[in-house]
């Protein structure tokens, strides 16, 4: 497919009400057409992997057209610099999340930049952070759990931060890593409770929330056994 085949299959698609929905699901930005994931998931398939297609995607600044060109990347060819490019121009919790889950997480680059982002300013791009290690705690099913005990650090510095979509990333970080084994599981509850003890609103929540699921999860046996000592 050429990026004129796949800009037509967009503007085929594109739906107000989809559109109204994604706003009601807090998906911002500009450029959006109002495309679900189901129907850019189809057009990804049909292009395959292609990474001329894929910049060329992402630099007409249409919000389902970055999506689709994070599915057809070739994460091979990603380097620090085009990660960094792409994550200056994250409007949307969305695109981030796609992003990190169809590309970055399958990078060299996955764990350094899942550190180096939870430290960022900006909302998005530390959200980014956050879900590159929910991610990785998916996905990376032969990493050790003392590489997964490392974004403990960072989630305990950063859970006072209240931006809705960095806290429930933070959230969604910890609970993913405490899913992976009992052992980390143990630990990620402890985790929960410094973080419940800074006693602010946002850390409050994030550990409340992270502290139910991990404990009921931990009582009903329910927990993986992902990963490696």
């Amino acid at each position: 497919m050429t990026i004129g085949d796949i800009l037509k299959q967009l503007k085929k698609y594109a739906s107000p009400k989809t559109l109204a929905a994604q706003e009601h699901f807090g998906i911002a930005g500009e450029n959006r057409l109002g495309i679900s994931a189901p129907q850019m998931r189809t057009i990804a398939k049909k292009a395959g992997t292609n990474h001329p297609l894929a910049l060329q995607l992402w630099k007409t600044k249409i919000h389902e057209a970055r999506q689709i060109a994070a599915m057809v990347a070739d994460p091979a060819k990603i380097d620090e610099k085009l990660m960094e490019q792409w994550l200056r121009d994250f409007n949307s919790w969305d695109l981030v999340d796609g992003c990190c889950s169809s590309l970055f997480r399958k990078t060299p680059y996955a764990y350094q930049k899942a550190l180096e982002w939870t430290s960022r300013e900006k909302e998005y791009e530390k959200r980014a952070g956050f879900t590159m290690i929910a991610q990785l705690a998916i996905h990376d099913k032969k990493a050790s759990d003392k590489m997964m005990e490392q974004f403990f650090k960072p989630i305990i510095r950063e859970s006072s931060d209240h931006r809705n979509f960095v806290r429930k990333a933070n959230n969604w970080a910890l609970r993913q890593i405490g899913k992976r084994n009992e052992r980390l599981c143990k630990k990620a509850i402890v985790v929960a409770k410094k973080i419940q003890s800074k006693n602010d609103t946002a850390s409050k929540w994030i550990a409340t929330d992270a502290l139910r699921e991990l404990e009921k999860y931990l009582r009903a046996g329910k927990i993986k056994n992902v990963g490696r000592k």
